[in-house]
């Protein structure tokens, strides 16, 4: 019965046709009448399927019919579920379930409009500047969007059974929508609005909304209708969906309008049917596919449903996921819709490649993650003489550096001959290529102290006798520090194992030699050039130097932010790559510091309750009545002693540790507010220096500021200021918190003329 539930509603992958709705609910109903106690699980079903909450509010209607009971504990859960989700996101999907139940005849349609009224009247009262705190409006906006969200599905009814209370509320939003804050662009709720106008005018007639219910029309008339309650939300807190909400309504015009014809709201639903089985099948790639190709609509939707994964996967600050969950996504439907969805996705790459050069630098670095990652899974196949012409464009021209980045990923994913294979039919792009991997080793047989250091090696020698070695061969000669890391680079190239392995094992000796910040920029140079042919590998190597501090964050910023480097900012990720790794550690550390003291404090709670627990208990055995225990307890006794001693032991070893994280916390903390100033300060410099002055006029053809001609810079600037941005969103709580440490006359000016 659990599968029977859980396919109600399933349409054919291929969209051949759908199942018989009213036989499928006819069935569940047969075997759920049987056993009414799992009320829970058809509750969660709806929960967790929200875009079939119309067939099981039908048969949620059906069991009314013969067990009220039954379906009053249904609306009563809910209700007791929507009081407690006021201020999260399942309000949204429970709003949507009463609108179901009510078209069932299981709800009353004037507590619908009840429910409706309190959330208006909240919103409103946020908004009120004597009252309220406009601030907050993300809040109040939340309110109205979950109204607004729940119309198409239970609008109709509301329309047709309570006409003039129903007018009342559309009333109400209206004049909610015209006292909000007005932004320069319409944003996510005055789309909304739009959409449901549109809806109004047509008669309330949605195409994307199943009615099932109507095939049951002269059952469900009978059943008893339940009324609910909805308390006013209570508190004034900014809520969290200043964040979460107005993303769901971003989403990228990829294909032209005719590609997906449906009408505005029809959108809005197929879309928020796609962003509910994302969510809800997070962590579960086949079942969210399979879902997703099998929605209860009438029409085709696959363009609109590239249109919507794209959206969240491309989706500023972060996508709400994991990149990897959206490509294997991607994947699994390409697979289940051999026939439709290959051709979508290609077509969505092509209109995205042919914007590249207006995209956030954030989403081109995902964009050319995902599609090297997917093309991996579909033995690299991909039409590439389409895109030959990028090879005639400058090496800074956005294309031309999408198509390079590319190709240097595949490799990554498999390995080089393959690659070039791969494009075979567009020649010409093998000089995008990067070089075939392999090191680059500056010293050949004839160079002893090498030689001598690998037999060291080999010999087994310890660590400190080959310190020793070093501080009597090397270091009284000049290039100490080449030597030896050029050396064990080398003996660690055959894999990324042997060069965590050789880092591990001998990173003593390197941070030896690498006491300061000046001597860390000569390790990484030697590094890069030893690595010169492979940007994985480079990345790799100063990331794990920087987790056996071999190097610092702040000494990779300026490694980063030297002349080499920034030459290549606008032609190649090498530089950003490694910068988006050193900061993403620093602040992961920090993180994980966090959980760590947030894990240590609850098991301190927990060592303390255990502690006053065993006293209590050894209190009752020593004195019973008033009087001393008899003879025999004292076995007890003894145990219960040992067991507080135990738990006392733990206790003081909780808070040892609690104390050394604290510190490591507080070290981190300061490490990374040097790191952000030091990052920052770093644009600032670099973008003063290359940015012309606002005054001067540029001739387009013949001037060349800085050394570049006018696109370069430009592109240069994009690409630079792009990456600032990056870091500004990704970050944006610490730099609110540090915003002290910045030169407002020195940043801000900045970012203006940039």
């Amino acid at each position: 019965w659990r599968t029977l539930l859980l396919r109600i509603g399933d349409r054919c992958p291929e969209y051949g046709g759908s199942a018989d709705h009213k036989e499928h609910i006819e069935t569940c109903y047969g075997v759920l009448s049987r056993e009414y106690e799992h009320s829970e699980f058809l509750l969660q079903c709806a929960e967790q399927l929200p875009h079939k909450i119309p067939f099981f509010g039908v048969l949620i209607g059906l069991i009314n019919l013969e067990n009220e009971d039954f379906t009053k504990a249904i609306v009563d859960t809910t209700q007791a579920n929507l009081q407690d989700a006021l201020n999260r996101d399942r309000i949204r999907i429970l709003l949507r379930f009463l609108s179901g139940l009510m078209c069932s005849k299981v709800v009353v349609p004037s507590s619908i409009i009840e429910t409706f009224e309190t959330l208006l009247s909240s919103a409103a009262t946020i908004l009120d500047e004597e009252t309220g705190n406009p601030s907050w409006q993300p809040r109040a906006d939340f309110y109205v969007y979950c109204i607004l969200a729940s119309l198409p599905w239970g609008g109709p009814e509301l329309f047709e059974q309570v006409p003039d209370e129903f007018e009342r509320v559309l009333v109400g939003i209206q004049s909610y929508i015209s006292i909000r804050f007005e932004t320069d662009e319409k944003d996510f709720m005055e789309d909304l609005w739009e959409r449901i106008q549109v809806l109004s005018r047509n008669g309330w007639k949605v195409k994307s909304v199943p009615k099932p219910h109507l095939s049951f029309e002269a059952q469900l008339v009978a059943g008893k209708s339940h009324p609910i309650s909805c308390p006013p939300p209570q508190g004034q807190e900014k809520h969290e969906a200043d964040m979460k909400y107005p993303q769901r309504l971003r989403r990228l015009h990829i294909f032209p309008t005719n590609k997906a014809e449906m009408q505005p709201v029809d959108r809005f639903v197929v879309e928020e049917c796609i962003l509910d089985v994302l969510l809800f099948f997070n962590g579960c790639r086949k079942e969210c596919a399979f879902y997703l190709v099998s929605l209860p609509v009438s029409f085709r939707y696959e363009y609109l449903m590239a249109e919507t994964i794209f959206s969240q996967l491309l989706l500023l600050p972060n996508p709400p996921f994991k990149p990897i969950y959206y490509t294997l996504v991607i994947i699994d439907l390409c697979k289940a819709l051999p026939g439709a969805f290959p051709s979508v996705v290609v077509g969505a790459v092509h209109a995205l490649f042919d914007r590249i050069s207006n995209m956030d630098m954030e989403c081109r670095t995902r964009l050319i993650l995902w599609f090297s990652h997917h093309l991996s899974n579909f033995q690299f196949i991909w039409p590439w003489q389409e895109w030959s012409y990028v090879k005639d464009l400058p090496k800074w021209a956005p294309q031309r550096v999408f198509v390079q980045e590319v190709l240097e990923r595949e490799i990554r994913l498999s390995y080089f001959e393959k690659i070039k294979q791969s494009i075979e039919d567009a020649a010409e792009l093998e000089e995008l290529l990067p070089p075939k991997a392999g090191p680059n080793f500056k010293f050949d047989e004839s160079n002893e102290l090498s030689k001598e250091l690998v037999g060291l090696i080999r010999g087994k020698k310890t660590v400190h006798d080959i310190i020793l070695w070093v501080e009597e061969q090397i270091i009284p000669t000049n290039g100490a520090l080449d030597v030896v890391s050029q050396t064990l680079l080398d003996m660690g190239s055959k894999s990324f194992t042997h060069l965590i392995t050789v880092l591990e094992r001998y990173n003593k000796i390197i941070s030896k030699l690498c006491p300061n910040e000046e001597m860390q920029l000569l390790l990484m140079n030697g590094v890069s050039a030893y690595w010169k042919n492979s940007t994985q590998m480079t990345a790799i190597a100063i990331d794990r130097m920087m987790g056996y501090r071999l190097v610092s964050n702040l000494a990779i910023v300026k490694w980063v932010f030297s002349p080499a480097n920034i030459e290549q900012f606008h032609v190649s990720d090498r530089p950003w790559e490694i910068l988006r790794n050193a900061v993403s550690k620093t602040y992961n550390r920090i993180s994980d510091l966090r959980k760590e003291i947030q894990s240590l404090k609850k098991g301190l709670l927990v060592a303390k309750k255990a502690i006053k627990e065993l006293e209590e208990a050894k209190s009752v055995l020593e004195i019973v009545e008033g009087q001393p225990a008899i003879a025999e307890r004292p076995g007890r006794i003894r145990r219960l002693e040992s067991h507080v001693k135990n738990a006392e032991d733990k206790e003081r070893t909780i808070e040892e540790s609690l104390e050394v994280k604290g510190a490591l916390l507080a070290r981190a903390l300061e490490e990374s507010k040097d790191l952000l100033k030091l990052l920052f300060k770093s644009f600032v410099d670099v973008l003063t220096e290359r940015l012309p002055p606002v005054s001067m006029e540029i001739d387009n053809e013949n001037s060349e500021p800085n050394g570049y001609n006018v696109g370069e810079l430009e592109q240069w600037c994009l690409c630079t200021l792009g990456y600032l941005k990056s870091f500004s969103r990704q970050y944006a709580s610490e730099i609110w918190s540090n915003i002290a440490m910045l030169d407002d006359e020195v940043f801000h000016p900045l970012i203006r003329k940039a």
